[in-house]
């Protein structure tokens, strides 16, 4: 490889900060109604725009800012994931939470958004965070070997999953990656109609 390991430290700590900070922003943006158009804070010539005439931007963020409660979820898990990325420890689970947010706001920006720099951004986090996982392969590899009883830890070893059980993991994790390919496949031949 042409990086050496305390380059991928380095490079895994500027990845975690740079997505840290923007989601950090984004999130806190849209606690205190820095994003989409909120109910009863309609712009006027938005608010004067007919459902037939406006443009789908207007729509999506009119639609998004609808329900408060949906915009302190989405806020408070980007919040929570980028404050994860800070530490060691929480890394990989600030990850985990942010990875499927970007994926929705990858998809709702090639589906409504006219300008394509919000995209850019958000493929760029969405890949910072798949570089993230890339310098923690290792330390993934042997969280999924744990939880698959293939190596011991202090000389005892893990108790076994049942072979029911890893079924169950194995089907959850099989419909999950069949929803996300479905969710994919739907919202792109969306946008060729």
């Amino acid at each position: 490889m042409f990086l050496n390991k305390i380059d991928n430290r380095i490079y895994e700590l500027v990845c975690r900060l740079y997505v840290f900070g923007f989601l950090n922003f984004y999130g806190i943006g849209k606690i205190m109604g820095g994003q989409f158009y909120r109910r009863g804070r309609l712009p006027e010539d938005v608010a004067a725009i007919t459902l037939e005439n406006a443009s789908a931007f207007n729509i999506a963020w009119t639609f998004m800012g609808y329900s408060y409660g949906y915009i302190l979820f989405v806020g408070i898990l980007q919040i929570i994931g980028a404050w994860f990325l800070l530490l060691n420890k929480t890394k990989i689970i600030g990850v985990f939470i942010l990875l499927p947010i970007m994926v929705n706001i990858i998809v709702f920006d090639i589906i409504f958004l006219e300008s394509k720099g919000a995209l850019a951004n958000a493929m760029l986090y969405f890949l910072l965070l798949n570089l993230i996982l890339y310098f923690n392969k290792e330390k993934i590899q042997k969280a999924f070997a744990i939880l698959t009883n293939k190596i011991k830890i202090n000389n005892n070893q893990i108790s076994s999953l049942t072979s029911k059980t890893k079924r169950v993991l194995v089907i959850a994790g099989i419909m999950t990656l069949l929803f996300v390919v479905d969710q994919l496949l739907v919202n792109l031949f969306r946008l060729w109609h």
